[in-house]
């Protein structure tokens, strides 16, 4: 691959995926050992977490994971504002309800990743699984970035250790 800095977002995006399969136990227990196609318990499931190829204009997100899309981002200089319109838009693209951003940490293992929300997509999600603010708050770690009374640049924030649950618990409260 010619850009290094496009090779670093693809290993990102690529150990994401890694993890949030192993974690939501959709990946057979001795995947590592296993050539990509046979790495998941079912492979057509819809569960399953997997990166999306570039669209262009009408961009999809990096990963899939219903029903978020996820967008990806290895890099020092945050610029969170701007990933989570991004984030947005691409999950209107993609049709899906939810959109999070998932920056990684430096000298970190994913699960430490933060995980960005914004305020309406962090409210959907608890109103999905029925928790008040508080004890959502509390449960996944999050911490809030407000400035100013705009909501609309407000952010919540969890690690992608905690995503995994929260994404766990929102599958299981749409079925």
């Amino acid at each position: 691959m010619a850009n290094p800095n496009k090779a670093k977002g693809t290993s990102w995006e690529t150990s994401t995926t890694h993890y949030l399969n192993d974690r939501l136990g959709l990946y057979k227990p001795n995947w590592k050992d296993l050539p990509a196609a046979q790495r998941f318990v079912d492979f057509l499931s819809p569960l399953n977490v997997k990166r999306q190829a570039q669209t262009g204009a009408k961009d999809v997100g990096d990963l899939w994971a219903w029903p978020f899309v996820i967008e990806c981002k290895d890099v020092k200089s945050a610029a969170i504002p701007a990933w989570l319109r991004q984030a947005k838009a691409e999950t209107e693209n993609a049709g899906f309800p939810y959109g999070v951003v998932v920056h990684k940490t430096r000298s970190a293992n994913a699960g430490r990743a933060a995980v960005h929300f914004d305020v309406r997509t962090w409210t959907r999600t608890r109103l999905q699984l029925g928790l008040p603010a508080r004890e959502f708050w509390y449960l996944h770690g999050f911490t809030c970035t407000a400035r100013g009374l705009d909501t609309s640049t407000w952010r919540f924030t969890t690690d992608l250790e905690q995503f995994a649950l929260i994404l766990r618990n929102v599958r299981n409260a749409s079925r």
